[in-house]
């Protein structure tokens, strides 16, 4: 699947990305956590072809990504953006058969309602598909280029990914829930998932392996219960991690000036 060794990326003269050694494996979830400026995104880019590292390799199946065609790489890996505009209008139908681009002209095309329709179920918003896509929230339109996403790898030949990053930053609890749950089914279908993320419990639900990344540095990688240690985390963060009974983190935010302050009564009389 899709290796990197050794890789880093410079941009304008500052060091983004150093000593990144990892494989997507089919079936599983990695989880890509941070702070701010972690390089997270830039990872992400890397392990799409959007960008190509200035140090160090990344391959599909053993081909370097910059020496496939842009088609052949769209069959085997999708990506979804922290955004994405559209400078006309669509239908939400039209936006997911989007992902269906990839597969024109070939034996797959026959499979592009039936693939776009699936996705929308899949995603919960069939309900959406005759709306236009600048008319929803920005939690339905996650959920949007999620389902096209899916549309995309539907027919992928084995083993592909899909790579996105902050998939949940847009989304209530119950939909970013639904969200993950759609991410494990992926996966247990053969995919390579790959999402950056910022919600530490999140990432400890739904990955099998989790990347913490620290000034463009790996600090861990390694299942859940290793790579989110309070221990680990808190000089990455710069504050304390409690775990919790059930495997979550809890940070401790420290004193919050003014909480249980008692406002002043009215002045008694004469006062």
């Amino acid at each position: 699947m899709i290796a990197a060794e050794s890789i880093g990326f410079s941009a304008g003269g500052r060091v983004l990305l150093a000593d990144i050694t990892l494989t997507l494996v089919p079936g599983a979830v990695l989880a890509v956590i941070g702070p701010n400026g972690a390089g997270k995104s830039t990872l992400l880019r890397l392990l799409a072809g959007e960008l190509r590292p200035s140090r160090g390799n990344i391959t599909l199946d053993s081909v370097p990504l910059s020496a496939m065609a842009p088609l052949a790489l769209a069959r085997r890996r999708a990506v979804v953006a922290q955004s994405a505009a559209l400078a006309f209008p669509m239908r939400v139908q039209e936006v997911v058969g989007l992902g269906r681009l990839p597969w024109h002209g070939s034996r797959a095309a026959v499979r592009d309602d039936a693939a776009t329709g699936a996705a929308l179920h899949r995603v919960g918003i069939a309900h959406l598909a005759r709306r236009q896509y600048q008319t929803l929230s920005g939690g339905e339109r996650q959920r949007v280029q999620l389902a096209r996403a899916f549309a995309q790898l539907d027919g992928a030949a084995r083993p592909a990914a899909l790579l996105l990053d902050e998939p949940t930053a847009s989304l209530d609890v119950a939909h970013a829930a639904a969200l993950l749950r759609a991410l494990r089914a992926l996966a247990a279908e053969g995919i390579a998932v790959l999402a950056v993320m910022h919600d530490l419990n999140e990432a400890h639900f739904v990955a099998d392996r989790v990347l913490v990344l620290s000034e463009g540095r790996p600090v861990a990688l390694g299942p859940p219960e290793e790579a989110l240690a309070p221990t680990l985390l808190a000089p990455v963060y710069g504050l304390p991690f409690q775990a919790l009974p059930d495997g979550g983190l809890l940070p401790e935010y420290g004193a919050i000036p003014g909480r249980g302050f008692a406002p002043p009564g009215p002045t008694p009389p004469g006062g």
